[in-house]
């Protein structure tokens, strides 16, 4: 058993994610009110993991998520396909006039003192529909999954997801899968959907079945309702504050072994500072900092677990695993979309830091 876990060493898919699926709009570094055209990006944190792992780290994965019956179904589902992502979807007729929709997330990318703008429009939407029984479990793992995930977006988007979520990972967990979790605590998604003493007690529900976790220390703050650090960090790469909250995290939910994050210093939309953090069973491994040139920042974090869980799938050394993650959402910072265009070759070079200033 490696970094307090038995994953398991085969399986038809290597990871499994449950989310909604988004469609982007992008109209680069013009803001929306000034906006001529877009590009289309298709997205949700949950599928941007699977995504990366499967077309970066060629890895067998999956999504379970809606899609509708209209065009924009078939636009998403097209790009689920070209990412070689395995789809398990709940079908959802559109009526022609309100939907159900796949939602939409609008984002510009900001330029220099200006920061990045995101909205959404996420009424009506099939993945807010998904509930306990509209997958059939049982069949999905039954020839064999090593990895579930999910995360807080797709949790606060109704009642009966959050329902959906833990009815997933029981199954993952009966199946053998590791099981991990996202916070990604959005407060203006829990804020119509119950608030923030719903959100802690949803979270607490759904944590108590996760073995790997993935949030800052704002993240754990808000999402698990622990009180916050004794001594605020140094700047925003010191992972002293993250790590003074583990011993909460474990003594609130003592079955999860690992816990990792990001951590980022914006000088400008276009120059950051990066680097990462995990604790893992015990010990705590820091990943060094770069100086990022930031083409489109959205993605960066799913970008981070997706590395950092090949590196777990792949049995990498613990410190191997934290700077995969890093190395490769630093990677996805430089492509426009949420999603990788990177290659392994190019992660394990930038892992080995021969590719940028490295600060160590």
């Amino acid at each position: 058993m490696r970094y307090g876990l038995n994953v398991p060493p085969s399986g038809a898919l290597d990871l499994l994610s449950l989310g909604a699926l988004v469609h982007r709009l992008d109209p680069g570094v013009v803001p929306f009110r000034k906006a001529a055209h877009c590009n289309i990006h298709v997205s949700g944190g949950e599928f941007n993991v699977a995504a990366n792992l499967s077309d970066c780290f060629r890895l067998k994965t999956g999504i379970a998520s809606a899609i509708v019956d209209y065009p924009i179904g078939d636009l998403i589902a097209e790009r689920v396909r070209a990412m070689g992502v395995r789809p398990f979807y709940k079908q959802f007729k559109h009526d022609g006039v309100n939907g159900p929709n796949m939602a939409t997330v609008y984002s510009d990318r900001g330029y220099g003192i200006r920061a990045p703008v995101v909205f959404y429009n996420r009424c009506n939407e099939a993945g807010a529909l998904l509930k306990p029984g509209d997958f059939d479990w049982k069949t999905i793992f039954a020839d064999g999954v090593r990895w579930f995930h999910s995360g807080g977006i797709f949790a606060a988007l109704s009642p009966t997801t959050a329902e959906a979520i833990i009815e997933g990972m029981q199954a993952a967990k009966k199946a053998g899968a590791i099981v991990s979790f996202d916070l990604n605590y959005r407060a203006k998604l829990w804020n119509i959907s119950g608030g923030h003493e719903r959100a802690v007690t949803v979270l607490d529900r759904i944590i108590k079945n996760v073995d790997v976790l993935v949030g800052n220390e704002e993240d754990l703050q808000m999402g698990l309702g622990i009180p916050g650090p004794e001594a605020a960090a140094k700047s925003k790469l010191d992972p002293s504050a993250f790590i003074s909250m583990i011993d909460k995290v474990t003594r609130k939910h003592p079955q999860v072994k690992i816990v990792a994050t990001t951590l980022r210093d914006v000088h400008s939309t276009n120059r950051h500072s990066w680097s990462a953090v995990a604790w893992i069973n015990g010990k705590t491994f820091v990943a060094p900092t770069c100086e990022l040139d930031v083409y489109d920042r959205v993605g960066g974090g799913d970008g981070f677990a997706a590395g950092f869980f090949y590196g777990l799938l792949a049995d990498e050394t613990e410190e191997q695993a934290v700077r995969l993650g890093w190395a490769h959402g630093a990677l996805l910072t430089t492509f426009p979309g949420d999603t990788t265009m990177a290659t392994l070759p190019q992660v394990r070079a930038f892992a080995e830091g021969g590719s940028a200033r490295i600060q160590r």
